[in-house]
């Protein structure tokens, strides 16, 4: 049973080109998208020697930069430093107590990186398990706001994101799995993250395209 988190060597971003193939053509709308910034707290990044975390966190501020011009809602999840057991539940038996095993020594293990501090207009969701949606009003703030796509950024692709992803394709949100504004233990788990969302529940697309997508006009007869 592992009860902490892996040494995470160092591994490059995938490029456009080596995306996978997906099963839609959605492409994120301005008035319709919101975006995630998924658990990217010192904790969780501590693990990193390196690539790809600086790239994914650079892209990420790129896209929290240009959401918050346009007026889409940027959405975080934060797990709390301290968690009761009956909070916790089975994650401690897969990943032990998490940031409550530091926190003492180092109380800002639970902060978002201070490139990704949440603006004061953004919204910080408290994470309780691997999806976002899970204990948390996310669906209902979401619907509220008329969103129903959302982009999916942070740590780490095959566990929370990708839970996070398959959630929003349940609830009939769209989601946009940004491929080089994520990361993982491995580029393996990585590729294998962007395989699944391709083919089961969404699109995987890049920085540079979503952003260009949320600054053009929607063409006519586009799927939405």
């Amino acid at each position: 049973m592992s009860v902490s988190l892996p040494e995470i060597r160092p591994y490059p971003l995938p490029t456009a080109a080596e995306l996978p193939t997906g099963r839609v053509a959605w492409r994120p709308d301005p008035d319709r998208a919101a975006l995630l910034i998924h658990d990217m707290q010192r904790y969780f990044l501590a693990p990193y020697a390196g690539a790809p975390v600086p790239e994914v966190t650079a892209n990420i501020a790129r896209l929290a930069d240009a959401a918050r011009e346009r007026g889409i809602p940027v959405f975080y999840t934060a797990q709390p430093g301290r968690q009761e057991a009956a909070d916790r539940g089975l994650l401690t038996e897969f990943w032990g107590d998490g940031i409550g095993a530091v926190i003492d020594s180092d109380p800002a293990a639970a902060d978002v990186v201070d490139a990704l501090a949440p603006a004061e207009a953004d919204t910080v969701l408290v994470k309780w398990r691997y999806s976002a949606f899970q204990r948390s009003t996310f669906a209902e703030q979401l619907a509220a706001l008329g969103r129903d796509q959302l982009l999916i950024t942070g740590v780490y692709a095959h566990i929370g994101c990708q839970a996070t992803a398959v959630e929003a394709f349940m609830r009939d949100v769209r989601p946009f799995l940004v491929a080089d504004a994520i990361a993982d233990f491995s580029r393996e788990r990585h590729d294998q993250a962007c395989e699944y969302v391709a083919q089961r529940c969404g699109v995987v697309t890049t920085t540079a395209d979503a952003l260009t997508a949320l600054s053009a006009p929607i063409p006519a007869g586009a799927v939405r």
